[in-house]
Formats: structure tokens, sequence, C-alpha cells
């Protein structure tokens, strides 16, 4: 029997995994994204607003996207095809970052934990892009390394969608939680109707 989850306090946030849109429409196996220190989202609403008379008598609201802030250590690789640095016409080794450079989209995964309940939520927004340029920060005697600061647009899928979960500990499927960080995409989470 799947077990409900009830209450759920995520405490650590882990296993954070990238899959980059290819050129040619396919998406490259999940790569690690690098060791996180915190991660953070904000929906912007549409809102639709029905007046009566000059005054406001209802309203709906939708989502549009998903700002997100990253504070990791990011791996060089993941960081440079985030940001569209490019060795094109480059020796071997030499990297650049310019006014031609493309961001690339991807699909962004992790796991939050709660400690408490000893339970882990999947997430994934499978469509995501650099909402800024490339910045760093590099401070000399510093007693730490300090993580680097991404932000990041997610913007809904073919299907709508901005964010998909699942509580490990609920899933029938238990070949999903192998699979998230790696390959996901739609076709992993929908259900197959049955002929």
């Amino acid at each position: 029997m799947v077990m409900v989850v009830e209450t759920f306090d995520p405490v650590t946030i882990t296993d954070i995994s990238v899959q980059f849109m290819q050129d040619d429409g396919t998406k490259s196996p999940g790569t690690k994204f690098g060791a996180a220190g915190t991660v953070g989202g904000e929906t912007l609403l549409r809102q639709i607003i029905k007046r009566e008379e000059g005054i406001e008598v209802a309203k709906r609201t939708k989502a549009e996207k998903m700002t997100l802030t990253v504070s990791a250590h990011v791996k060089l690789k993941v960081l440079r095809d985030i940001f569209g640095f490019s060795n094109t016409d480059l020796k071997p080794g030499i990297y650049s970052y310019g006014t031609d450079s493309k961001a690339k989209r991807f699909t962004l995964t992790a796991n939050a934990i709660d400690e408490f309940e000893d339970v882990t939520k999947l997430m994934a927004f499978p469509d995501c892009i650099s909402a800024t340029g490339f910045t760093f920060n590099i401070e000399n005697g510093a007693d730490e390394v300090a993580l680097m600061e991404i932000s990041l647009e997610a913007y809904p899928d073919d299907f709508k969608q901005i964010l998909y979960e699942a509580m490990v500990e609920e899933l029938e499927d238990q070949t999903i939680p192998t699979t998230w960080h790696t390959q996901f995409d739609r076709t992993l989470v929908e259900v197959v109707p049955t002929p």
C-alpha cells in the first residue's frame, strides 16, 4: 500500500540536476548541477478582473511563469551552458562569453527532503533559462567560498505546467525516482491509457 504524505516541512534541497535542450530539439541526459545552498521560487501571476459599474466584483489569477533563485557551488560545464559560454573557433580549453552568447534552455530537477518525517519531494521545472547575464564576485581573504547565485525563469511546458512534483513515498511506479533527474519529461509522469 502506498503511503499518503500529509505534512511536509522541507529542510534540505539536494540532487539538483539539469537536462539541457540540444540544437536538434532533444534533451541531453541529466547532469549534476553542483552543491546546492538554497533554492527559492516566486510565481508571476496574471490577474483577470471583472468589474460591474466600475466596481471590482471578481478576480481570477493565472500563473504565467516562475522566477527561481538558486545559490550553489555550480559545476563549471553547467555554468558555461546556462550562460552560453562557447569555445567555437577557439583553441582547446578556451571559452568566451559575449554579445553573441546564447543561454541554453533546460529542465531543472531537485529533491526537497523533510528530515523530520523522512520523506522526499521530487521537483521538476521543465523549461528554464537564465534570467540574467553572467555575474561573479571573488573576495580575497574570505573565510568561506561563496555560493554563486543564479536567477532563472521557469516557463510553462507544452502542457501549460511550470512545476511538477511528487512525494517519493506516494509513488506506485518506483522507476520514476530513478529517472527523474536524468530523463525527466512529460511521458515519465503522464498516465498511459489502458486499451
